[in-house]
């Protein structure tokens, strides 16, 4: 048993570079269970910043993110940041949830609106809810002593209007409260990169942490980004399809695409990486093993102090 961490996340950016974390989901069964504490326990070792930990729409899943948060916290000494949702919550349901979060110790909160139930496309709110993840910021930037974070979307979430407005409604939770920001996952930086220098012209100002799935399933990617939005390159997928066969192969390619992609992102000048581990241990350990190698923020820093072209 280790002693129970305590650190509010936003304090990290200010004092550790860069800040690497994982995101686990809570599963439905016992083995899921006994697995994603196997991968915990594995990942540990690589000293993350912290962990997250999503938070379902309702059931069993929603009642298990603060057992997971708390049990993370305490027995393996990692900070955990709970995931929380508007989702079939009135706003009287938010704040007694909230209090359970903050009894408990937990500091860090992802605050989200949430997706419509499975098989729905649009979004109502639950009468006596909230219609927009501001309204929740809010709630937590007033009556919590919470960090909060917040998701966004470079390529545009998918119920979004244009562009232009899904960047407008970010700024509105970062000025609602929102102290940093963790990405949906991509595949091209340079949509990172572009999405970044418009989130800073319209004044966002926070932390702004690139969200990267490291590939293992070719179904499965291809599954997830259709859910998502995101894209997947076509140079990428030709690759991934010339080895659909070899699930090994897949793996080993999945994990040196991210890896490059990865210290890229980190040469740029990104604050961190937020790895989606679908609660799997081997590819991110292995990625995250080899930017702790290389540690590509620090050849950057010094060409950049050098004077020495970077590219």
């Amino acid at each position: 048993m280790y002693a129970a961490a305590t650190m509010r996340i936003d304090e990290l950016f200010a004092h550790r570079e860069p800040v690497f974390s994982f995101e686990f989901f809570p599963p439905k069964t016992e083995q899921g269970e006994a697995n994603l504490f196997a991968a915990v326990n594995e990942l540990r070792s690589l000293d993350p910043a912290y962990v997250s930990v999503t938070y379902g729409a309702g059931g069993s899943t929603r009642d298990k993110t603060l057992e997971i948060v708390s049990r993370i916290r305490s027995e393996y000494a990692l900070e955990a940041m709970a995931h929380f949702t508007c989702v079939d919550a009135t706003v009287d349901d938010l704040r007694r949830e909230l209090d359970r979060f903050r009894d408990a110790g937990v500091e860090n909160v992802l605050a989200l609106r949430g997706d419509p139930p499975q098989g729905e496309t649009d979004w109502t709110a639950t009468a006596g809810g909230f219609e927009h993840s501001r309204e929740l910021v809010q709630m937590l930037a007033a009556d919590y002593p919470f960090a909060v974070a917040a998701a966004c979307f470079p390529e545009t979430h998918v119920h979004a209007v244009s562009a232009e407005e899904d960047l407008r409604h970010l700024k509105d939770k970062v000025d609602a409260g929102v102290s940093f920001l963790v990405t949906q996952l991509f595949f091209d930086n340079a949509v990172y990169e572009s999405f970044v220098a418009r989130a800073r012209a319209i004044g966002i100002g926070v932390p702004i942490v690139p969200g990267i799935m490291p590939i293992t399933n070719v179904a499965q990617i291809k599954k997830v980004t259709q859910l998502c939005g995101s894209d997947l390159p076509a140079v990428l997928v030709e690759q991934l399809e010339a080895r659909a066969d070899d699930a090994e192969a897949v793996v080993d390619f999945g994990v040196a695409y991210a890896t490059l992609q990865c210290a890229e992102l980190l040469a740029m000048g990104a604050p961190g990486i937020h790895f989606y581990t679908l609660n799997r241990s081997p590819a991110t350990r292995a990625i995250l093993s080899a930017l702790k190698l290389m540690a590509p923020w620090k050849r950057a820093r010094s060409l950049v102090s050098t004077g020495a072209p970077t590219s």
